[in-house]
């Protein structure tokens, strides 16, 4: 028998592209279209109701970039469709659309004339439901003229992400707007056809697999192209024993959890994020309301919010659907956020306001972590994940790795500590899969635990811009609930999944550590001043709650629970996946930075009122010292009057000058670089010959795609030393010793400042750059004269080892890492720390010299120009400060990084008691802050060395009793490891373990 496959796929194609459009509908009738153009940003329903609405004609241009249009829709189903069997009657949309793209160009909320809303129009959902044969209706669709953010490769500029550039005309236009009849047979055949042909496309040769492609081509025998209506039903009769063999007993089973994934900003900003939920979650509901199997799992506490701020009725609806078990809040985070650069107290955030919020609207408890498209996994997540009452970790994006494929699909993850967390990275490799055939071959073939498990989940939807399921994926689930050739379909849950994996495969292989992802390594890096904002607020809110909650223990002035509840809350939304790593358009970060500019000056505000209050209005000079660690003399937390220091010595040299504190020795040369950094203590220069300390350098950077995204290392290829000095000033502030460094691009200027405190090991380099770059990459180089196998990293509640050898194409593929607040490099008896204040991405390498000797080199990222989505990115004038501590130990290290985030300010009084105290340097306290549910006191703490630590931990104010808790504030239900002496908390700490404790007051 000869193949002919490709004729029978050929004439499917055609029938599908040129036959089925246009007989889905029995019949059609006109309607009468009015519509109205909002002049600016979307205004409510109850506005645009009374707006002045003109006629509209089918075919009419409307709509310019990020512009709203309302239609008013009004017609009559025809009487004479109530005698036809078998269909459907519906309005029918086509607003324009570029073909199939959901939630990436023009879309439609459908609103009643009562102000309720009904359901979306997109591209792929283009259906409305009318009333019976006979009866009139009137429906508004608020209509978004969403631009499609987009270019080849994404990484070529656009206008279109920022409103001032988009431009102002229409740009679609109306195809279709009437009542069709729609032919549910026909429907039903068409879906028939694509589970069937889409087996016959992927399964290897087999029996199956031909005699599908032989039905397939007997349907086609059999239906009339000219009179699809009158034999579909044949056609699907052909069919019909193709779709009645049951899988394989040993067929995989999939399960098919509804799913939207809404990014809370990307290539459209966070107004049109809310009206984007809106959309997706009333087409759940709709189809909640019509198919009582329909589930659907829904994240981000933040977009629930958004719903019962805005949209109550749909609110409402989403409430009753969460008590009948139909609509499941998972995640139990406020938003999606990155996991790589948010800070370890606002990760705990993300799950103490998410789930809070969830618990307290819904009474539901999600217990899994749900971050399908998250740019790589830190390891202080299992902990954190397990202490906020999760059980399971779901992820997707880890498929993405340019390099190594990685090796699981259901999986124990192990974190820093040790703690480890369910984990399932599912292999249908979407999380926006329409169950297709394809999608569910690929869960069974390629699922890596085949042979030990049996379950995989599959989430479907549109996603990315929202959407969700549709009708159509929900007659593929059922064509393939039980389908000879491909595995099982079981509409489910999260839970019920879960449950059931971890039932069958208990003995899961485990991955220890961090899951990079080996892609969009620029994500550390791109809009610095989003990160700068949201690493300033981060720790502005540490301090904010620590004197206020010192303030309202000591004095009795009152928390301001409320603002720091409304700060938190903007800040955890700007950490969201595509707004911290820097990849939005240009409208979103320019929100995100004015947000975080007000927010600062907000927690400005706060500081000063709690530091008044302490200071009970003395006008004496002193230091609040809000960092972990002392400062110069003031103890952690405490405020109190400073030590007095001598100045650091300045002599010029010939060809530079020599800065002098006593510690450290620095010499810096008529380029402005450091060619000799002397720790006096140890007796060890750190600098080795045309080497120096300070160099920036300046790459080329042109991602083969994704340019906000990627960085790929033949970067290094291509390389400018800035080494040219305009000028070089010297002098000293106050008792520092600085040195002021003026240097240029062609497009940028840079000025470069050392500064030297007295008696400290620690010299600042900060920079302030005017950035014109294009696709340019900037590093600030700290070479020392140092040999060591791996690179330490602080990340959220500790730190990590990187190799630093490339012995395999793991290695090769982790050539940029993300870090927190410092970076060191040692040898057994020596190390070298380099600190930040707003910066995450590095590369360290080592090379051998001639002299035998080897250099390791620490490089900071510290500002790319990549021109998609934001064509300005990083643009204009930055300011970065870096520490290089000389004989750091991995203390140091915390000590100086802390230091340089929680800087010490002015404060009035002479001195105010610590509130908490700890009794070793290797137990670190993260927060201080009031209870969420009163007024107890909540101090969170951590084991910072990576050893086991013994730590007395004091409140130093009147308490009834002290509590360990989870990190949502309830009791553990094993207190034992808690010890209480004199009102005292004693605990043992194992490495890098976290551990809330709570005081009950008064």
């Amino acid at each position: 028998m000869f193949d002919r496959s490709p004729q029978v796929f050929a004439r499917l194609d055609r029938f599908l592209r040129d036959h089925v459009p246009h007989d889905l509908y029995l019949d059609t009738a006109p309607v009468e279209v009015t519509a109205w153009e909002v002049p600016d940003e979307p205004i409510p329903f109850a506005t645009a109701r009374d707006a002045a609405f003109e006629p509209f004609v089918v075919g009419r241009p409307w709509g310019r970039p990020w512009g709203t249009t309302w239609f008013r829709v009004r017609g009559e189903v025809p009487t004479s469709w109530a005698d036809v069997p078998g269909a459907s009657p519906e309005l029918v949309v086509d607003l324009g659309f570029h073909g199939n793209s959901v939630g990436f160009q023009a879309e439609a909320l459908a609103w009643r004339s009562d102000g309720t809303a009904i359901k979306a129009i997109e591209p792929e959902n283009r259906w409305l439901r009318v009333g019976a044969p006979g009866e009139t209706f009137e429906v508004f669709l608020e209509a978004a003229s969403n631009p499609r953010v987009t270019s080849d490769g994404q990484v070529n500029p656009t206008p279109l992400g920022d409103k001032l550039t988009a431009g102002t005309a229409p740009i679609y236009r109306v195809q279709r707007l009437d009542l069709g009849l729609r032919d549910l047979t026909v429907w039903e055949l068409v879906a028939d056809i694509e589970a069937l042909r889409g087996l016959a496309e992927h399964l290897p040769g087999s029996t199956r697999r031909s005699e599908i492609i032989a039905a397939l081509s007997a349907m086609l025998d059999a239906v009339d192209w000219d009179d699809l209506h009158g034999s579909a039903p044949t056609a699907r009769q052909v069919l019909a024993p193709m779709l009645e063999r049951p899988a394989s007993a040993s067929a995989h089973t999939v399960h098919a959890v509804g799913h939207a994934h809404i990014d809370s900003a990307w290539l459209w900003p966070i107004r049109e994020t809310i009206r984007k939920c809106a959309r997706t979650f009333s087409n759940v509901l709709d189809l909640i309301d019509t198919d009582p199997e329909v589930t659907f799992a829904c994240s981000s506490a933040q977009q629930y919010q958004w719903m019962k701020d805005g949209y109550p009725d749909i609110w409402a609806r989403m409430k009753d659907a969460v008590a009948a078990g139909r609509f499941i809040p998972v995640g139990g985070m406020w938003v999606e956020s990155d996991i790589n650069l948010t800070g370890g107290e606002a990760l705990v955030r993300q799950f103490l306001t998410g789930t809070r919020f969830f618990l307290d609207e819904f009474g539901v408890e999600p217990q899994e972590v749900w971050l399908p498209d998250t740019f790589g996994y830190s390891a202080a997540v299992p902990q954190i994940a397990r202490l906020a009452g999760k059980k399971y970790f779901l992820t997707q994006k880890i498929s993405w790795n340019d390099t190594n494929h990685f090796p699981h699909h259901t999986f124990w993850w192990e974190g820093l500590d040790g703690t480890r967390i369910f984990t399932h990275f599912p292999p249908v490799d979407t999380y926006n899969s329409t169950l297709s055939a394809e999608e569910l071959l690929r869960s069974e073939h390629t699922f890596a635990e085949r042979g030990g498990a049996t379950v995989s989940l599959a989430p479907y939807g549109f996603g990315d811009g929202g959407g969700g399921p549709t009708r159509e994926m929900l007659q593929a689930a059922r064509r393939f609930a039980d389908l000879e050739g491909a595995p099982r379909v079981e509409l489910s849950t999260p839970q019920r999944f879960f449950e059931r994996a971890i039932a069958e495969y208990p003995d899961a292989p485990v991955w220890s550590g961090e899951m990079y992802l080996e892609l969009h390594r620029g994500t550390y890096t791109s809009q610095h001043r989003t990160k700068a904002g949201n690493r300033r607020n981060e720790h502005l809110l540490r301090e904010a709650e620590l004197w206020a909650t010192t303030a309202s223990v000591r004095t009795g002035a009152a928390y301001p629970r409320g603002a720091l509840d409304r700060l938190w809350r903007q800040v955890l939304l700007l950490q969201f996946h595509d707004i911290l790593p820097g990849s939005s358009i240009a409208w979103v970060h320019q929100e995100a930075e004015a947000s975080h500019a007000g927010i600062t000056r907000e927690l400005h505000e706060l500081v000063g009122v709690s530091l008044a209050a302490l200071g009970g209005g003395s006008d004496a000079g002193a230091l609040a010292n809000p960092a972990p660690v002392s400062v110069r003399g003031v103890p952690a937390f405490g405020v109190g009057v400073p030590a007095e220091q001598d100045a650091v010595r300045i002599d010029r040299v010939d060809d530079g000058v020599v800065l002098d504190n006593g510690v450290v020795r620095v010499t810096i040369d008529a380029r402005g670089l450091v060619t000799s950094l002397l720790d006096q203590r140890a007796g060890r220069e750190l600098v080795t010959p045309a080497e120096p300390i300070g160099r920036l350098q300046l790459h080329d950077d042109h991602p083969l795609n994704w340019g906000a995204w990627d960085i790929y290392d033949y970067y290094r290829t291509r390389v400018v030393d800035l080494d040219g000095a305009d000028t070089l000033d010297i002098g000293h502030d106050g008792t520092a010793a600085v040195v002021t460094v003026h240097r240029r691009t062609t497009a940028s200027t840079i000025v470069q400042q050392y500064r030297l405190e007295p008696a400290d090991p620690e010299l600042t380099i900060g920079l302030h750059v005017d950035w014109h770059e294009r696709n340019r990459l900037l590093k600030l180089a700290v070479p020392v004269d140092l040999r060591t196998e791996v690179a330490t990293s602080e990340i959220q509640f500790g730190h990590l080892d990187r190799p630093i050898a490339v012995n395999t194409s793991w290695d090769a593929a982790r050539f940029e890492t993300a870090a927190h607040r410092w970076v060191r490099v040692a040898e057994p008896d020596y190390g070298v720390a380099l600190t930040n204040e707003s910066t995450y991405g590095y590369d360290i390498t080592r090379h051998t010299r001639d002299d035998g000797g080897t250099t390791t080199v620490m490089r900071a990222t510290v500002l790319r120009a990549p021109v998609f989505p934001d064509p300005e990115a990083d643009q204009g004038g930055h300011e970065f400060s870096f520490g290089v501590v000389a004989g750091a130990t991995t203390a140091d290290a915390i000590a100086h990084g802390y230091r340089r985030n929680l800087p010490a300010r002015d404060a009035p009084g002479a001195g105010v008691e610590p509130l908490v105290s700890v009794d070793t340097p290797a137990v670190v306290v993260e927060a201080v802050k009031l209870a969420e549910d009163g007024d107890d006191v909540v101090v969170r703490l951590y084991e910072s060395l990576g050893t086991r630590a013994g730590v007395t931990v004091a409140l130093h104010a009147d308490a009834r009793g002290v509590s360990l808790t989870d990190l949502l504030e309830r009791p553990l239900d094993d207190q034992s490891p808690l010890r209480v002496e004199d009102g005292r908390a004693r605990l043992v700490l194992r490495p890098f373990q976290i551990v809330t404790l709570r005081w009950a007051r008064g």
